[in-house]
């Protein structure tokens, strides 16, 4: 339990700074997106490699993953990417977070899981939060930008459910970022005419995949192994609160009455969701 806690926090952690540094470096244009989904995953599976060959003490390809979780991990990097060019982030958050949850728990009822009445009760709670905080900025999103964040959740979704599986979530995730990488070359090829580099967006890109993506990733998938679907999906309601603490931090956002009242409830909600079950019997 212990363990499954610390695990779930630094990768919720990982997923809240991955926001900040897509924003830092599409938002502000110092990077086009194709290249940052590039960047992003290449470096992924260069740290991942290189923590794979220290762990088995001999460099190794011979790691075992699926073309599936690769496939979804490269559609939500690029979805995600690609989609917060058109939406702000109050917006983006909720289409992403609210297409995971319902991604996760329809999948967990899929194959038979039964959430506990808590867990219904959690979610309830945390996407109240969230949706009291994004609400006040909503409009009418960009048709094209939605469509491409609801992808982004739903690959997202199915790619965590993949992992609840994973015996080698290190091994595994490399696997899944190597096989990721010539997609994201094809997309890179195919808009080159769009190419923007420059020095701090690059370095942004590669923190995001070498540290945020590539071991966040791996980290989540052996959080994964005791989280219920439903828990897996309800806990990531926290992100777009860390992340908006994230802005206040490094980008000297205002923190506002609103904010503190949805964090209560996400993360009351949260709670209730994880340790409800095992209180309430």
């Amino acid at each position: 339990m212990l363990k499954t806690f610390w695990l779930t926090s630094i990768t919720l952690i990982a997923f809240a700074a991955n926001s900040l540094l897509t924003r830092m470096a599409l938002g502000t244009g110092a990077l086009d997106a194709a290249s940052f989904v590039l960047i992003r995953l290449g470096s992924g599976a260069v740290m991942l490699l290189l923590l794979t060959s220290y762990t088995h003490k001999k460099l190794t390809l011979k790691v075992k993953g699926e073309w599936l979780a690769a496939l979804m991990l490269f559609v939500y990097a690029l979805t995600f990417s690609f989609a917060y060019l058109q939406l702000d982030t109050g917006t983006g958050a909720l289409l992403l977070f609210g297409a995971v949850q319902v991604t996760m728990i329809l999948l967990g009822l899929r194959q038979g899981e039964k959430p506990h009445p808590s867990e219904w009760i959690g979610l309830l709670a945390a996407l109240t939060g969230l949706v009291y905080l994004v609400l006040p900025g909503l409009a009418a999103p960009p048709l094209l930008g939605s469509g491409l964040m609801a992808i982004a959740g739903i690959a997202w979704g199915i790619y965590s459910l993949l992992g609840k599986s994973s015996k080698n979530p290190i091994e595994n995730t490399t696997a899944n970022f190597l096989r990721s990488v010539p997609f994201a070359i094809g997309v890179s090829l195919v808009a080159l005419p769009q190419l923007n580099l420059s020095t701090r967006g690059i370095l942004l890109a590669i923190a995001s995949g070498a540290i945020t993506s590539g071991l966040g990733y791996a980290l989540w998938y052996q959080a994964l192994k005791g989280l219920s679907a439903t828990q897996a999906a309800i806990v990531q309601l926290v992100v777009p609160i860390l992340a908006a603490l994230g802005g206040i931090i490094f980008l000297e956002e205002v923190f506002s009455l609103r904010l503190g009242i949805a964090s209560l409830l996400i993360l009351g909600g949260i709670a209730i969701a994880v340790v409800g079950r095992r209180l309430i019997t």
